[in-house]
This record gives C-alpha cells, sequence and structure tokens, in this order.
C-alpha cells in the first residue's frame, strides 16, 4: 500500500477522536487496493468484498488503539489475515463434512430417516454440551456464528492459537463421540 505516512497519520490522529470523515477517507483511498488483493488470492468477488468489509468494521472498531498509525499497512495486514482465516475455515468446514459424510448415510425422504437424523443432532448437540466451558463456547463462536479465529481471540481476550487449540480439541473429542453415536444407529 502507498499512502503519505503524514496523510495516515493524521487520519489515524482524527479516526480516534471518531471522526467519520477521517474513516470515509480512509476508505476512499484504499478499499480498491485492498479489494484488489482479496479477489487476486480469492477469486471470489463476492467473498473479496466480505473481507475488505469486515476489515473496514474491524479499523472502526480498533480506533482508539494508540498502536495503530498507518491506516495502508494495518488494512493490508488485517485483509491478508482475514483470506488466510477463511483459507483455514473451508479447510475446517471440508474437514467437518467429510466426517458427516462417509458416517452418516441419511436418506431424509424417509420418515424414518429424517427422525434419526433429528435424533443424531439431539445426541450431537448433547455432546458439544459436555464439552469443557471455554472449549464449548469457541467452539459455539466458531461453528454456530461462523466467526473467525481473531475475532472469537479478540472477543475472549486469548490469543489466537489458543482459539485453534481449543477448536482441534473440540473437533477431536466430537469426532470421537460421532463414531461411538453412529456406530448404535449403523
Amino acid at each position: 500500500m502507498t499512502g503519505q505516512p503524514n496523510t495516515d497519520t493524521l487520519w489515524m490522529e482524527r479516526l480516534r477522536e471518531d471522526d467519520e470523515t477521517a474513516f470515509a477517507e480512509i476508505y476512499g483511498a484504499y478499499r480498491e487496493k485492498l479489494l484488489a488483493v482479496a479477489f487476486n488470492r480469492l477469486s471470489d468477488i463476492q467473498a473479496a468484498e466480505d473481507i475488505v468489509q469486515d476489515v473496514f468494521v474491524s479499523l472502526w472498531n480498533q480506533r482508539h488503539n494508540r498502536q495503530i498509525s498507518n491506516a495502508g499497512a494495518y488494512l493490508a495486514t488485517a485483509v491478508k489475515y482475514k483470506v488466510l482465516d477463511r483459507f483455514r475455515r473451508e479447510q475446517l468446514l471440508r474437514q467437518y463434512q467429510e466426517v458427516y459424510q462417509t458416517t452418516v448415510p441419511v436418506n431424509v425422504a424417509e420418515p424414518e430417516s429424517a427422525f434419526q437424523q433429528k435424533h443424531i443432532l439431539q445426541l450431537l448437540q448433547q455432546e458439544v454440551n459436555k464439552l469443557p466451558e471455554k472449549c464449548q463456547l469457541i467452539f459455539r463462536y466458531s461453528r454456530e456464528q461462523g466467526m473467525p479465529v481473531k475475532e472469537i481471540a479478540q472477543v475472549l481476550n486469548i490469543s489466537s492459537k489458543t482459539v485453534e487449540n481449543q477448536l482441534t480439541k473440540a473437533l477431536r473429542q466430537l469426532k470421537g463421540s460421532l463414531r461411538h453415536i453412529f456406530s448404535i444407529f449403523f
């Protein structure tokens, strides 16, 4: 990102004072560049727009953070991490779907199968409820609310690595429980 450090510094000073005009100026100066970066990596314009929008929301929410002095550098780094988080989430989702696809042969056209599916989902919910409190909370933020790792870390005031470890722990425990549940049904 090329921006005059003086301009970025002034923008960030004004932004810290809740100056919406400064935010609009930053948005105008960097939106297209950030969109191009995200699109170049994702090849999906809607996903790129979502990421850029999330990054600008984050900038506004972090405006009182004195550590942000260079808007361009902050925004470029934030886009990079959001893209990486998206790739990580998509990979976890694929792994999650593989577990369900290989272990749950359910035909929803049959009423008995629909009942089994509902019962299995209830059992899964019970297993989620058995997770340790912090692990359960992180799992629900991630899977039920679709929050990215960094956002969960911010909300809970813990490191991103801790969030990733707790998600891995939850998935490992649930995967083991699912094998047991499915062995009962099938």
